[in-house]
Order: C-alpha cells, then sequence, then structure tokens
C-alpha cells in the first residue's frame, strides 16, 4: 500500500494542501473546527510527516550530534535521555557519540567529524582546551555541557558547581561536621568540574572559620565506584578519621557507602555522605543518598534551545557577518536530603 500523502489528507478532510500544511506546522490562523478535521483524516490515513523532505528544504539533515564521555554513566544516560526527548520535541534526530574523554574524539566531534550530517552538536567536554575552542573558527554550531572549559569560548550550560558544593558543604557543617574529605576533589583553581567543586567547599569551611587541609582532598583517577571507595579507605588509613564525606558524583558516594560498611562505620550515624548528581541509584541505596540534584530538564531544554537558535543563525549568516557573542546559561539545582545525612526518614 502506497504511502499516504499530504493530498490524501487534504481530500479527506476536504481543505486545500496549504491548509493542512498548515495545521501540521501548527499555524495560529486556522480554525478548531478544520484543525480538527485535519487531525482526523491525518489518524486515519496513518499519515507521517516527511521531515527529511523537510529539512532538506531549509538545507539542513534534521540530525544533532550529542557528544558525551561515557554513555554508562548514570547521569550521563539521564541527560541522553532528556536531550533526546527534547531534540524529538523539536523534530530532530539525535545521533550519539562517546568519547571517553579523549582529546582527537572531542575535537572531532567539535569540528563536526569532518562531514556534512549533522547540523550541530552538543558536547561535553573533559580534554578540549580553551585554544582548541578559540581556535575552531566557524565550524559546526556547538553548545557545550558542564565546567570543563574556561567561559565565554562558546555556548555553555550548567549548574554553578561552587556555589552548589558549598551549599552541600554548609549542610555537613549545620550537622555539626567537621572533619569533611572531598572524594575527587583537586585543588587547583576552576575551570574544571572537580577544581570548581573543591573551591565551593573551601569557600563553606572559610564563612564557617574552620581550617582547610590538603590531605581532606581526595583526587581520583575516574568518578566511579570502585574509585570512591579505594579514596575512602586512603582517608581512614591516613587519618584522623572524616565525620562526613563530600563525593563529587554519585557514583563515588554509593562507592564510599560500600567501602564504609565494609569497615564497620555507619552512615549517617559515624560518618556522613553526600552526592552529586541525583542518579536513580541514590534513592534505592541504604541509606539512600543525600546529593546535589541539577535540573537535568533544563539543562536539556535549554541546550537544544541553544543550538536551534545557533543553527538558524549560521543558515542566515553571511560568510563576512560577525558571530554572536557566546551565551552562558546557568541552571539551577537543588540539594536532595535523604538518609546519607539526615537518618531515616529525611529531614
Amino acid at each position: 500500500m502506497a504511502r499516504p500523502r499530504i493530498k490524501d489528507v487534504a481530500q479527506r478532510a476536504g481543505v486545500s494542501e496549504k491548509t493542512v500544511s498548515n495545521v501540521i506546522n501548527d499555524y495560529e490562523h486556522v480554525s478548531e473546527r478544520t484543525r480538527i478535521a485535519v487531525r482526523k483524516a491525518i489518524e486515519e490515513l496513518g499519515y507521517r510527516v516527511n521531515l527529511a523532505g523537510r529539512h532538506l528544504r531549509r538545507g539542513r539533515t534534521g540530525i544533532i550530534a550529542l557528544v558525551l564521555p561515557e554513555l554508562d554513566f548514570p547521569y550521563f544516560a539521564d541527560l541522553a535521555n532528556g536531550i533526546i526527548s527534547e531534540a524529538e520535541r523539536n523534530g530532530l534526530t539525535v545521533l550519539l557519540h562517546q568519547t571517553r574523554a579523549d582529546r582527537q574524539h572531542e575535537l572531532s566531534a567539535l569540528r563536526g567529524f569532518d562531514s556534512d550530517f549533522a547540523d550541530g552538536v552538543i558536547l561535553s567536554p573533559l580534554a578540549l582546551t580553551t585554544d582548541d575552542l578559540r581556535d575552531r573558527g566557524r565550524t559546526l554550531p556547538a553548545v557545550l555541557l558542564g565546567e570543563a572549559i574556561e567561559p565565554g569560548c562558546a555556548d555553555h550550560v550548567a549548574i554553578d558547581n561552587v556555589r552548589a558544593a558549598q551549599d552541600a558543604t554548609e549542610h555537613l557543617i549545620a550537622l555539626g561536621r567537621r572533619r569533611i574529605v572531598v572524594i575527587g576533589g583537586r585543588d587547583r583553581p576552576p575551570p574544571g568540574t572537580a577544581e570548581a567543586r573543591t573551591l565551593g567547599y573551601r569557600r563553606a569551611l572559610d564563612a564557617a572559620g574552620l581550617p582547610y587541609d590538603p590531605a581532606a582532598v581526595m583526587p581520583v583517577r575516574q568518578f566511579r565506584m570502585p574509585h570512591g571507595a579505594a579514596a575512602v579507605v586512603r582517608a581512614l588509613d591516613a587519618g584522623p578519621r572524616p565525620d562526613a564525606l563530600l563525593c563529587l558524583n554519585d557514583q563515588m558516594a554509593l562507592g564510599a557507602i560500600r567501602a564504609l560498611h565494609e569497615r564497620g562505620l555507619r552512615v549517617p550515624e559515624d560518618i556522613a555522605v553526600v552526592g552529586f548528581d541525583d542518579v536513580e541509584g541514590g534513592r534505592f541505596s541504604v541509606p539512600t543518598l543525600t546529593t546535589v540534584a541539577p535540573d537535568k530538564k533544563a539543562v536539556a531544554r535549554v541546550a537544544v534551545e541553544l543550538l536551534l537558535r545557533r543553527i538558524a543563525e549560521a543558515a542566515d549568516r553571511t560568510r563576512d557577518a560577525p558571530v554572536p557573542p557566546p551565551d552562558e546559561r546557568v541552571v539551577p539545582y537543588t540539594l536532595a536530603v535523604r538518609e546519607s545525612t539526615a537518618g531515616r526518614g529525611g529531614a
């Protein structure tokens, strides 16, 4: 059976093909009666919009690339799910690519993989440098996620990681915790995520008049459960024993809780634990995990919105026209207080 065409829908609904197009594109000046008739005809015939043809007429592919460091990380999986849903809502197809934080893979993605298959890219970089972005010239429209790049180089969406870590640390201090170890911390200036969150931790200590001990910052090779567990073991063996852990993602926090259990220490009675990202596993762990919860839906919505705007600008801009300045967007977060700091029943 031949695929139904817009002409067939128009005949079934008793309207012009232009009216069917107006309904499909949700134009305003169509009566509700006509709109209902057209949608009924679309449903009865099983008509589907030819997105490929629509995008080609606009000089686009209708495909965007979503480039993430590691697809098996729950946080990135949540983010991908949100961005794919938001892209589909805008009639776009998403191609997923994993870089494993390799600079050459990230550069290739930033340059459009040396092909014209994608209209733009949403990229979470870990290995790119500021110079990589400044030197890229007029390449693929791109939106960056996270904190790995100096602000002002490209459109960028993130939470305020410094403030979020400060809030989490202040929560622990308010509970009477004084020896707070940062699992995954890096005591260097930002722009990296670990560096930004460590800076927030230090600001909370300063505000509370607590001394800073560099030995309380425990770097890790990867932000995974085994590395979080190993860092906790190092902290316990080095002494003095901490009474709280600020883990820079939930994966490490879950590994930390396991390591504390194996040492016979109770959470939160002996050591309170806070994570970042609000992944599903933290809501089902024992105890449930207190965590910084980014608004991942807002990250997805804003990232797609910015990219669509850049794609439209690139299509309309002449060769010598100036490129609009980068847009920095900060999305909200909350501190989800659960059993790992508040005990049974939360706070």
